[in-house]
């Protein structure tokens, strides 16, 4: 138990954005059975899920009703599958069933298209039309709830021999299985047997995942610098009953079960007091990306001489037939994450820190597809196309100026700030920025703007300044001015590349960690600017949720 506390990292636990349920239709399915009409069952498939709808006898244009409830990451390329089947017999064995057709898809595209509303073309038979299927998103609403509490206690044990106790709170889920999974820990209020904790906010998912009368379990321990905590005593609550805030229901008392077995004097360990509850909405990125605010995506390349001639395998730009340089790997492992979110799939594509031909002009932000009216590249895919095709046609120079790719990406998030339009880019970099007071002039102006921005260093340098950039520890600031809000998320590369190779592990680490802040970004934004979600344009059942928040 005191192995979990210790390691217990509350920036690092993995609990969804929300839960996703996916609704099933399909139009014009293949008609296989002789005298009637196809009977359609569903299954879905996927590393998050394995489920069947129910059957529909007869028809080639099903409704399903039967839904699929899924966990939703951001910040992860959730891959589904769903086949259909004409279900002759109520076998389980899907190979005893004829098969009608599959596509598959990402969570994210669901969410991302207009209106939560997805159709794409069944296909898996060869010279057949399968059909059509219609996948619709609709968030579950009580996963949005924050929840904002107040404890105390009162006479608590006192553990420590010179003094009283340190006593904090820590606090558990249960799971289905009986067991608890840590999720929550108070600040230690120091040499006190009758603490007052600071109030703290946490997503109702994380305390119940939704279930209001699930057992939420406390343990109050008695902090001590070896991190040998002495645990003092426990109880248990759920949501609901927290929810109700200070009254005489919720003042518990606290229990070790070890003197409780020892002493037959023993009353308790102390009690305590649930002072103060507060729910509120989050405005989760989900709400605007659903039809209500396109998300923007750009990308810079640093194209310094320091990164090293592209045609040796030292270079880090270094096109090896076999596998892909760094460059492409966070591009493609960001990109097609974010590409989800991006109706249109055009990305403005730049590189900075480079000669230009014909004349070998210097450019901070030249178009990599070299189009000066239009910087925009289809795709993740043109994206890296327009890339390796600049490597052959530029020459790697210098300075490392971020300021002017920072600021093209800006002007255009200036036009758009009524919360239709977000703007993200990212900038992959080998090194030290050389338009440092610039870079943070410019960064303290896209802070108040709709834009995030996220920086991979890739290669062995030390990256001191881009730490400065990420503004986590201390604002961002210039002239005396602080940025609004902190619009920055940098990662080394290096801390995410898979020892044993595996290409792909390293890229879902990247994405994972570089994704993970956009979406507080994104509504930080919002909040400021008083911007609401907006009705969805379609009829999903999305619209719904959204006009009741």
């Amino acid at each position: 138990m005191m192995a979990s506390i210790g390691e217990f990292d509350p920036l690092n636990t993995r609990v969804p954005a929300t839960k996703i349920e996916v609704t099933v239709s399909c139009r014009s399915l293949l008609d296989v059975d002789t005298f009637s009409k196809s009977d359609p069952g569903m299954f879905v498939v996927s590393e998050y899920a394995f489920g069947r709808t129910e059957v529909i006898d007869n028809t080639r244009n099903p409704d399903f009703v039967r839904k699929f409830v899924l966990d939703f990451f951001f910040e992860e390329k959730q891959n589904l599958r769903f086949d259909v089947y004409n279900v002759d017999s109520r076998s389980c064995n899907i190979s005893k069933h004829d098969f009608l057709g599959q596509t598959f898809c990402t969570l994210g595209e669901i969410i991302g298209s207009r209106g939560g509303r997805l159709e794409k073309t069944l296909s898996g038979i060869p010279g057949k039309k399968c059909g059509i299927i219609i996948l619709t998103a609709e968030e579950l609403s009580n996963c949005r709830d924050i929840a904002t509490m107040q404890l105390c206690a009162n006479k608590l044990d006192k553990k420590d021999f010179f003094g009283k106790s340190d006593p904090f709170l820590v606090f558990y889920r249960s799971n289905e299985d009986g067991t608890f999974t840590i999720c929550h820990k108070t600040e230690v209020i120091k040499n006190t047997l009758n603490p007052v904790w600071q109030p703290f906010t946490i997503p109702v998912r994380a305390l119940c995942n939704g279930d209001y009368d699930r057992t939420v379990k406390v343990d109050v321990y008695d902090w001590d610098r070896d991190g040998s905590h002495d645990f003092i005593g426990e109880f248990t609550t759920s949501y609901r009953e927290l929810s109700r805030g200070q009254n005489q229901f919720n003042v518990y008392e606290v229990l070790n079960p070890k003197k409780k077995g020892k002493k037959k004097k023993y009353i308790n360990s102390g009690t305590c007091d649930a002072l103060f509850f507060a729910l509120s909405f989050t405005l989760i990125v989900l709400y605007f990306v659903c039809n209500r605010t396109q998300l923007n995506f750009t990308v810079a390349i640093d194209f310094t001489a320091s990164n090293g001639n592209p045609s040796q395998p030292t270079s880090l730009h270094y096109m090896s037939p076999y596998q892909m340089n760094a460059y492409a790997m966070a591009l493609k492992a960001v990109g097609e994450i974010i590409q989800d979110y991006d109706s249109d799939k055009l990305f403005p594509a730049y590189g900075f820190g480079a000669k230009l031909p014909p004349d070998g002009k210097i450019s901070h932000a030249f178009p990599l597809n070299g189009d000066s009216d239009n910087s925009n590249c289809v795709g993740i895919e043109g994206v890296l196309e327009a890339y390796f095709q600049s490597l052959r046609t530029v020459q790697l120079y210098g300075p490392t100026n971020f300021a002017p790719v920072i600021n093209k990406v800006a002007n255009c998030a200036a036009e758009i700030t009524d919360g239709s339009q977000y703007f993200v880019l990212l900038m992959i970099t080998d090194g030290v920025i050389s338009d440092m007071v610039q870079t943070k002039e410019a960064v303290v102006n896209a802070a108040s703007l709709p834009m995030s921005i996220i920086i991979v260093g890739v290669g062995p340098a030390e990256f001191d300044a881009m730490e400065e950039l990420d503004g986590d520890e201390v604002r961002v600031s210039s002239r005396g001015r602080l940025a609004e809000r902190d619009i920055v998320q940098f990662v080394p590369f290096r801390d995410y590349i898979d020892r044993s190779g595996n290409q792909v592990l390293s890229m879902a680490r990247l994405a994972k960690d570089v994704l993970a802040e956009i979406p507080d970004q994104v509504v930080s934004f919002m909040k400021s600017r008083g911007i609401e979600p907006r009705p969805a344009l379609s009829s999903s059942p999305l619209a719904e949720v959204h006009q009741h928040m």
